[in-house]
């Protein structure tokens, strides 16, 4: 048996859905030489991640930690330590990661009732307040910020809402940590998740989620165990608590990974953070429509790290997107679902919400466009970024 080489893939501009490019500062970060997972120094490390957590997600949640997984491991943490069975709760979907919460909810044993809109479309306050009125649900599902569809949901009222119903409000927070504002304790969410590979501009692994105290509350008055060992918070906690008790082995790597991440969001500042990724968005959303590419999210809720475009009549999904990845090194997704096939999903998150990437996949595009026999002028995207960009 011959025995691979050593690693040497192509280069790649990773501008889909997420993961992006890692940060240099991340890359370094994670050549630091290893620590044990109970070494007194590779805790303080910890509490010293849990802390710039906190800030990044704008909450003094005391629980408030990584998870040893991807962005789903957030998700499935949330619901299977707030949901017991017979637990009533309310989803809302209206792309494919809403649809993702609804099985694991139905998975945990709780009676899940579905608030459905069509994909791309965001929900409205006053049909979520008539749907808690109806339901009464233990608790609330909501994506922020919609992978599969570029769908940008506002929830800054909806926790006083749940709260008015006595229902705990549970956000995915996967595509907009560190993209767009989530202000855990200003918004009253009671539980939040979001993954380590997109707007902290780190490896995937790890899925950051923060408990309000009274999802806390909830947890410790539970009637059964939770349903999953691994991801049971009342035993994690003690790992990441006060105890320090073992509970598994931390991925050193990645929580040095994580803590630069953190470390670079808060060094630019959140605001500043959250204006960048408009400014580049808004660049590449004029070099988009300049190309003749429709947003399939309507104006007012389109997520500025994720911009979903429809495919011009012709343009055949994975012939293009073969294209950009061999001729360009650029990677953007393609679409989830119904979408599939129909439109292409180009990702300005954390590292890559930079003007040089926002020109480099409006050139490619448009040889991309124009090989597919779509009637693109010379140089218009790039020319519409950069009137963007100038004004």
């Amino acid at each position: 048996m011959s025995i691979p080489g050593q690693l040497n893939p192509s280069p790649r501009l990773l501008m889909g859905p997420g993961p992006c490019d890692v940060h240099p500062r991340v890359l370094s970060a994670m050549t630091t030489p290893l620590l044990g997972h109970l070494d007194p120094q590779f805790l303080a490390i910890m509490s010293e991640t849990q802390e710039l957590l906190r800030q990044v997600f704008q909450t003094t949640n005391p629980l408030t930690i990584p998870i040893s997984g991807t962005g789903t491991a957030g998700m499935e943490t949330c619901l299977v330590n707030l949901l017991e069975p017979g637990d009533r709760a309310l989803i809302c979907t209206a792309g494919y990661f809403g649809n993702r919460m609804v099985e694991i909810a139905q998975r945990a044993g709780a009676q899940v009732t579905v608030q459905q809109r069509p994909w791309g479309h965001v929900f409205e306050l006053d049909e979520l307040r008539t749907a808690l009125a109806s339901v009464r649900p233990k608790v609330l599902g909501i994506v922020t910020a919609e992978t599969s569809t570029g769908a940008w949901q506002d929830v800054a009222q909806l926790g006083t809402l749940c709260h008015e119903f006595d229902t705990l409000l549970v956000t995915d927070c996967v595509t907009s940590l560190g993209c767009t504002p989530i202000a855990v304790d200003a918004w009253q969410i009671d539980a939040a998740f979001s993954c380590s590979q997109k707007g902290l501009a780190c490896p995937p692994g790890l899925a950051p989620v923060t408990f309000s105290p009274r999802a806390v509350q909830v947890l410790k008055s539970r009637k059964t165990r939770v349903q999953s060992w691994y991801l049971d918070l009342s035993l994690i906690e003690s790992y990441w608590g006060t105890d320090r008790a073992y509970h598994h082995t931390a991925p050193i790597t990645m929580i040095y990974a994580l803590r630069e991440g953190l470390r670079l969001v808060l060094e630019e500042g959140l605001e500043a953070r959250f204006a960048r990724h408009r400014r580049n968005h808004q660049a590449l959303k004029a070099g988009l429509e300049a190309l003749g590419l429709q947003y399939l999210a309507a104006p007012g809720c389109q997520l500025p790290q994720l911009n979903a475009v429809r495919l011009p009549p012709g343009v055949d999904d994975l012939a293009g997107r073969k294209r950009l990845l061999n001729e360009f090194g650029i990677e953007v997704g393609g679409g989830l679902g119904e979408f599939k096939g129909q439109i292409w999903r180009i990702g300005l998150m954390g590292y890559n919400s930079r003007p040089n990437c926002v020109f480099q996949v409006l050139a490619a595009l448009e040889q991309v466009l124009r090989g597919a026999g779509v009637t693109v002028a010379p140089g218009v995207g790039v020319a519409a970024a950069e009137q963007a960009y100038a004004s």
